[in-house]
């Protein structure tokens, strides 16, 4: 059987970075009051960071549909039996449906794979599955341990601020005023408990408080020190706050693999400058 493995650049990677692995990725758009950007195509993280510095606001959505559709007859006319996707979640955007809906009418075998979110895991799902399949594990197999790893992420967003997430639209003035006055810094969390939706996790007082918060709940989501677990601590613009943050982590749970990377773009877009996000589930 002739599969094709798909994903998007929630991945924080680029196509050609993909392709390396032999896994198609196209890019989710990142808007701007002026533009519409490809990202990781043409914008790189370095090039949103600049804009938000300027003060750009920023939306995000889905593939071009078009490029999509283009991708999938291409596949076609390679004679693929079986496209497997695991693009940015449900939640998050509509991709899923689009591929569905795209693969379904070229009649072409699709299965979506929703990890609850984007960025390392999912990634991680991806390769997992192909490299499972390329070892002629059984389908049945290779779900168990995709809904462990699922089961097990859970990724926890900490602003610094609340400037890029009021700009956006993404809080009610009246909260948005109240939060600056009383210094409120959110926890947010995504995962499948959030069925692939941002949350509000906890409501604390500072930033350096939340973090602390964040690794609390690590030790909830039974993160321990078996060396199968990993985390990702991701920042925007933020290289130092986040490099003492995974320190404490690796202080804290020794045995755990954690690495200190920048926020994928679509997600850095919403939360803004100076933001830490924790992900974290159990390699398989």
């Amino acid at each position: 059987m002739k599969i094709a493995y798909i994903t998007d650049s929630g991945t924080g990677k680029s196509i050609a970075e993909m392709a390396e692995k032999g896994i198609i990725s196209v890019p989710l758009q990142i808007s701007d009051e002026n533009n519409t950007y490809q990202d990781m195509e043409n914008l790189s993280k370095h090039d949103l960071i600049k804009l938000l510095h300027e003060g750009h606001v920023f939306k995000t959505s889905q593939p071009s549909p078009g490029l999509i559709q283009e991708c999938f007859e291409s596949l076609k006319q390679q004679n693929t039996d079986l496209i497997i996707a695991v693009p940015i979640c449900n939640g998050l955007s509509g991709t899923i449906s689009t591929m569905t809906t795209i693969a379904n009418a070229l009649g072409i075998n699709i299965i979506t794979v929703d990890c609850y979110v984007t960025a390392v895991v999912q990634e991680y799902l991806i390769e997992r599955i192909k490299k499972a399949h390329e070892a002629g594990v059984s389908d049945l197999e290779i779900q168990l341990v995709i809904n462990e790893i699922i089961d097990s992420c859970n990724t926890l967003i900490i602003p610094e601020n609340l400037d890029q997430l009021i700009r956006g639209g993404r809080m009610t003035p009246l909260a948005a005023k109240l939060g600056k006055l009383l210094k409120i810094a959110p926890v947010l969390q995504i995962n499948k408990s959030t069925s692939g939706r941002i949350d509000t996790l906890q409501k604390v007082r500072t930033f350096r408080r939340a973090l602390e918060k964040a690794m609390d709940q690590m030790e909830v989501d039974g993160v321990g020190n078996e060396d199968d677990w990993y985390v990702a601590v991701a920042h925007v613009d933020n290289a130092s706050e986040a490099e003492a943050l995974a320190e404490k982590i690796h202080l804290r749970f020794p045995k755990i693999q954690v690495e200190v990377i920048e926020l994928c773009s679509p997600v850095a877009a919403h939360t803004g400058l100076g933001s830490i996000c924790l992900q974290y589930f159990r390699k398989k």
